[in-house]
């Protein structure tokens, strides 16, 4: 096969020939009484999946995370998509299970979400744009809530919500600026009282975060209770409960919490479900799919967003404690232009083409740039879990800089593979897939492990991570960080674990460090309170919660044929 422009992959989903979901469900040992099809290829599967399963062997549980990626994204998607495929053509039975996209990305600059060339979930238009309308759902429970919370404002507080002390906003799933800060209430008395807000992205909302997290849909309920949306004037926490609005919420969520089924173009069976943000929430798919995946073959392969500092950090230390499930490989993606990145000597624009300079061979670069594929490696290995580099070729690569991957890799002692997926599907994942085995049979002595017990305090969390998965020498707290951390703990929330908020770009909270910086401090702002989807959120630089777009959106290459038929979503 020959290397696909990402223009191509609406093409090559059209062209895939799709096997009825009963089937793909088959093959995962699913009933047909535990789906509800939704149109052509799509399922929704009952959540008494996970008891009606629990009896079957424990899948190998395998997390696709990547080093510290540029603006573009290194494919962990892509690959999750493509370990699953090569799996399955070295024999091994294997689900993946993989995030739903936001809408805002997608008619933006960074485009879908389901994978790429011959290593994606199909069909990728139904995949990227509504599916089974879960995000909308999401998107409806959360502003349920602000509703309710304007309309205790505007009846005198009754909860004794303090209008100045509301941190609830509002949400929607497409970028739009404009509508960062607003105000409401604007007219007459009876539009409620005025005061300032403004929106965030759908995936930036607590409830997609909690609905992430849940168990079942009774945890949801739970869950849902437990949000938090401001504070009496006696810096008392007013909660979702409180307000009466979670019994509403659920209702809507009802669907949405159940898994989607869906399928790569190989066949592969694909659990869609969920999609927090993740930077500032814990960026994997939902846990429900997860359970019910562990127990349909002998892989489960799942991603996390970002690089290991963020997602899979994130993964072991709040999705795992609510799971139950204990990672047994992480596949961490590396690609020629990220590492010659973190050498320092280029930068990448999203939206824009390559430097010339980065396009030509140069594995010294690569080299210069290894010490945050050393980093990130350190990080899994900190966790007790297995890591296996999986090289993530593009067609800009040459040999010699893959050889300079797989020799830091060594150096390492780690099991690496160069991998073709998006070019030739499982076949070229095939090498990845067998490595990924062979990790499974050699474990890490002392096996996974957390990085932090649930009674250490929300400031020695938060060090922890700075210092032994960051590479920092401490921790900065603002005076408003230092009283929200100190007001958490007297309301309660000293037990919860802790997702740290900062950039992608680096493994320090300074988009502009390359590499794996040393010499420097986390700088905290202040600490946000998730307690829905229970994990507490220290502010570290400035978190862009509704993005907006750029000079040139993809939604304005998107239209429809003389057919009717979607063109240029990729």
């Amino acid at each position: 096969m020959t290397m696909t422009h990402p223009a191509d992959n609406l093409s090559i989903s059209s062209q895939a020939r799709l096997r009825p979901i009963e089937e793909v469900a088959g093959a995962m040992g699913v009933g047909q009484h535990l789906l509800e099809p939704y149109g052509r290829g799509v399922a929704k599967l009952d959540l008494t999946a996970i008891e009606e399963l629990a009896a079957r062997p424990q899948a190998t549980y395998v997390l696709v995370t990547a080093i510290t990626p540029t603006p573009l994204g290194e494919g962990k998607t892509t690959t999750t998509v493509g370990l699953g495929q090569g799996l399955r053509q070295i024999g091994r039975s294997a689900t993946i299970s993989v995030r739903q996209p936001s809408l805002g990305p997608t008619l933006g600059i960074k485009g879908g979400g389901a994978g790429g060339g011959w290593s994606q979930v199909v069909p990728m238009e139904r995949l990227n744009v509504h599916l089974t309308g879960d995000v909308h759902a999401v998107t409806a429970a959360h502003n349920q809530l602000a509703a309710m919370v304007d309309n205790d404002l505007h009846r005198g507080s009754p909860s004794g919500l303090d209008p100045n002390a509301v941190t609830w906003r509002r949400v929607m799933d497409v970028n739009d600026r404009a509508l960062r800060q607003i105000v409401t209430g604007l007219g007459p008395a009876v539009n409620g009282p005025v005061r300032q807000t403004g929106f965030d992205i759908t995936a930036a909302s607590e409830v997609m975060a909690t609905l992430s997290l849940s168990r079942s849909l009774a945890d949801l309920r739970a869950r849902l209770g437990r949000i938090v949306v401001g504070r009496t004037r006696d810096g008392e926490p007013v909660t979702a409960e409180q307000l009466r609005a979670a019994g509403a919420m659920t209702v809507l969520l009802k669907e949405a919490v159940r898994p989607n089924l869906m399928q790569t173009v190989e066949h592969t069976p694909a659990l869609v479900h969920c999609g927090p943000f993740g930077n500032i929430a814990t960026g994997n798919s939902s846990v429900v799919a997860d359970l019910i995946g562990s127990r349909c073959g002998d892989f489960l392969v799942t991603e996390a967003g970002f690089a290991a500092d963020m997602g899979a950090e994130r993964f072991f230390n709040i999705k795992c404690r609510i799971s139950g499930l204990v990672p047994d490989v992480a596949v961490v993606v590396a690609t020629v232009r990220a590492l010659k990145v973190h050498s320092g000597r280029h930068r990448v624009v999203a939206g824009r083409p390559l430097p010339p300079e980065m396009t030509e061979e140069n594995p010294e670069d690569v080299m210069a740039g290894a010490d945050n594929l050393r980093a990130q490696l350190a990080i899994i290995r900190r966790h007790g879990v297995t890591p296996v580099v999986a090289i993530n070729a593009f067609p800009t690569d040459y040999p010699s800089e893959h050889e300079a991957i797989a020799a830091v890799a060594e150096q390492e002692g780690v099991r690496c593979a160069l991998s073709t997926h998006f070019e030739d599907g499982g076949a070229g994942a095939a090498e990845l897939a067998q490595a990924v085995v062979d990790a499974a049979e050699q474990p890490e002595p002392g096996g996974f492990r957390f990085l932090y017990p649930d009674e250490l305090p929300l400031r020695d969390k938060i060090e922890r991570i700075a210092t032994e998965v960051y590479g920092a020498d401490g921790v900065d707290y603002s005076p408003t960080a230092a009283r929200d951390l100190d007001s958490f703990t007297a309301s309660g929330y000293g037990s919860l674990p802790v997702c740290v908020a900062k950039t992608h770009l680096s493994l320090s909270a300074d988009p502009t460090l390359t590499g794996a910086p040393r010499g420097w401090r986390l700088p905290v702002r202040e600490v946000r309170l998730s307690a829905g989807a229970g994990f507490v959120y220290p502010i570290c630089g400035d978190m862009q919660t509704m993005p907006g777009l750029g000079a040139t959106p993809a939604a304005g290459r998107i239209d429809i044929d003389e057919e009717g038929h979607t063109v240029g979503l990729y």
